[in-house]
């Protein structure tokens, strides 16, 4: 789609530089092959996937000037507001005839409203009077076809609302009369790594309701502030019009969601965790697209290929939803604005990417293991669906080079997380999706003391060590309705009679022991980054499920229990407390550097311990469930080292079976003439974790 005559702000080194980004010539190897020789069968795979980057990229450069330039179309396409006048534009291209309707139509086909096409690739375009059309009007538009007609809401609508009775959604004016002032305009994140509070904004609250993003201000950022993390994860903010989707079937692309309030309020919410310094990402769901026809984009000009592939590979059964297909030109135009709109418009810091796996096989992954590196290059990989999220990364990284950017793929395909320069496509980082799987198989299947400590310690460290990965123990994911929470699978119906500190119940004991430390070691050596879904840090019992029909549109289970984790007389506020300590200590010590992986100790699988080394910091576990070791020999460099941390604390809800003032003095080896061969001896206790630093 060429936008030439209608973008602006052109960087005229941009083409060299986008041209330039990921050079690999036919007699060369990408530097992502180097890093893994196992690549080295697929190189002709690879080079024809960069070359086809390289191809659209080039393309785009000459049509547009750059690809920021190519990302535009919001500014372009839509309503907008000038000194003289209202401008609409839509593409359309098999459409014959298009009016804009709304209460000033009586929402009736009115000439005054008809579009007029000004394009033979099917755009049209309406400019109005200033006085037409007002703040909070009501529209859509009524587009004709050969043999048929409908209602549709505008692709790049900026604000959809539901009406309250008629639960019909419409498109609505959105020019209120003071502009939003930023007050902390020129945020950048810091180059740490991101330690993420996943969070959902309409559940956030303890009430049964649909809480706000100003509600989200006032009461959950103070949490998550002093909780520590760095980084928030916004799920749900493209408008979708059910809402016990979760957000994820999106129907207006660029449209904040209504239902948790205004855009002003969304932009205040992110300039307020700005102040903060924490940085705001959002879930982006470009891998599918609802269904509706009305409000989303099927059959939106009367075709069923205008955003997706034709037939049945334009759906997605599984999640009866709609498929883009990334191989056409306004397709991709279309999402990789929508990318830019989000960091432009509201600041987003970056985007955790949906359904990547969905995205880049034709057979979106369902039922598939991926077990060898030829699934990975067979025929059902989506070359178009990579080429596009390549496309996004360079954008994305253009315009907000501290920006973040992370792929949630199930199936490990290598490069996701290599920079475009390496010859991948470009993720900072990559979701550790195994990791919570191992979670759940290991507590729902094995007894204590079958666990492997051996296998633990592949899963939580069996990663591509040149791509970085977002570690956790459980997300939304493992909470949703049909399944359970950690803590709930670890505790089960006790939780709701004996979370009271003085409990002795065993079950309890038990699981918050267990809950501790699988978030610690998780935390410790899953990743370079890390992520907490809300109120899982301090346990919360119950699983999601939003009001829908078969629950008689209950609210009890789209909440957070915050109430739970302020009560100090019950553990919920004690496993918030270990949540914070293992955060600040993350923090404090640059545990999840990158250039750091960790160093297995020891583990002693038939003693269920397992000792490593990061960040010149020293983990113990011993899952052991009953028994506790006493001397055992850690060998480590020479010098003192103190107790940084004890799972086993009061504070924590432990047993205080350690003292917390404790020192570690190491002693030289005997019969050993290596100055480096020291130990010091520890007790640890059962189900404990604690963390040593070495006393400067």
């Amino acid at each position: 789609m060429n936008l030439k005559n209608h973008v602006c702000n052109l960087k005229s080194n941009q083409i060299e530089e986008i041209i330039n980004m990921s050079k690999t010539g036919n007699k060369s190897v990408p530097p992502m092959v180097k890093d893994d020789p196992y690549l080295e069968p697929y190189l002709d795979q690879i080079k024809r996937r960069i070359s086809l980057v390289k191809s659209r990229l080039n393309q785009i450069c000459k049509e547009n000037e750059s690809l920021e330039n190519f990302a535009s179309g919001h500014e372009y396409f839509g309503l907008h507001h000038d000194e003289n006048e209202w401008i609409f534009r839509e593409w359309a291209p098999n459409a014959t005839r298009l009016f804009l309707v709304g209460n000033f139509s009586n929402w009736h086909d009115d000439e005054k409203f008809e579009l007029h096409r000004i394009h033979d690739h099917g755009i049209w375009e309406l400019r109005l009077p200033l006085e037409t059309l007002h703040h909070l009007d009501l529209y859509r538009l009524s587009i004709h076809w050969i043999g048929g007609n409908g209602q549709r809401i505008p692709a790049y609508a900026r604000r959809a609302v539901q009406d309250e009775h008629t639960k019909i959604f419409n498109a609505q004016v959105w020019h209120p009369p003071k502009k939003f002032t930023w007050m902390n305009a020129t945020f950048k994140r810091l180059d740490k790594p991101p330690i993420i509070y996943e969070a959902h904004i309409g559940m956030a609250l303890d009430d049964g309701k649909v809480a706000t993003y100003t509600d989200f201000k006032n009461h959950i950022l103070p949490r998550i502030v002093d909780c520590g993390y760095n980084t928030i994860q916004l799920m749900a903010i493209q408008e979708h019009p059910y809402y016990a989707s979760f957000g994820y079937h999106v129907s207006n692309f660029f449209a904040a969601s209504s239902r948790f309030g205004t855009p002003e309020e969304l932009k205040e919410l992110i300039d307020a965790a700005h102040g903060h310094g924490i940085a705001v990402i959002m879930d982006l769901i470009h891998s599918h697209v609802v269904r509706n026809e009305v409000e989303g984009l099927s059959f939106f000009d009367g075709t069923d290929h205008l955003y997706f592939h034709t037939g049945t590979r334009g759906y997605h059964d599984a999640w009866d939803s709609r498929c883009f297909d990334y191989n056409k030109s306004e397709v991709i135009h279309f999402l990789l604005s929508n990318c830019r709109y989000w960091l432009d418009e509201f600041h987003f810091d970056g985007f955790r990417f949906d359904g990547i796996t969905s995205m880049v096989y034709t057979h979106h992954g369902l039922g598939k293991a991926f077990t060898t590196y030829d699934d990975y290059f067979d025929g059902s990989v989506d070359s178009d669906a990579l080429a596009y999220l390549t496309l996004a990364n360079k954008l994305i990284h253009t315009i907000r080079p501290d920006a973040l950017t992370i792929a949630e793929d199930m199936s490990g395909m290598p490069g996701l997380g290599s920079a475009i320069v390496k010859g991948g496509i470009g993720f900072d980082y990559r979701l550790g999706m195994g990791i919570p799987d191992y979670w759940i198989k290991t507590i729902k299947h094995v007894k204590d003391e079958d666990w492997n400590l051996g296998e633990l310690w592949h899963e939580l460290t069996n990663r591509r060590h040149n791509e970085k990965t977002i570690s956790y123990a459980e997300s939304h994911d493992q909470a949703l309705v049909g399944d359970q929470t950690l803590i709930f699978r670890l505790i089960g119906e006790d939780m709701y009679h004996h979370m009271h500190r003085d409990s002795d119940r065993i079950t309890v004991d038990r699981g918050v022991a267990l809950h501790k430390m699988i978030r610690l070691i998780t935390l410790a050596i899953g990743g370079e980054g890390y992520l907490n879904f809300m109120g899982n840090e301090f346990g919360h019992p119950e699983w999601i499920d939003f009001p829908r029909e078969g629950n008689n549109w209950s609210f009890h289970h789209a909440r957070r229990q915050w109430r739970l984790r302020d009560d100090p007389d019950l553990i919920y506020s004690h496993l918030a407390e270990f949540d914070k300590e293992i955060i600040k200590i993350a923090t404090a010590c640059d545990l999840l550097d990158a250039e750091d992986q960790g160093q297995l100790i020891c583990h002693k699988s038939s003693d269920k311990l397992i000792c490593f080394k990061r960040a010149q910091l020293i983990f113990i576990f011993n899952f052991n469930p009953s028994q506790s070791f006493n001397h055992l020999p850690i060998y480590a460099n020479s010098g003192t080292y103190k107790l940084l941390l004890d799972s086993d604390a009061k504070v924590f809800n432990g047993h205080g079976r350690l003292d917390t003032d404790q020192l570690y003095h190491t002693q030289e080896c005997e019969n050993s003439s290596d100055t480096s061969k020291h130990f010091f001896s520890v007790y640890i206790p059962t189900r404990t974790a604690i963390i040593l630093c070495h006393e400067a």
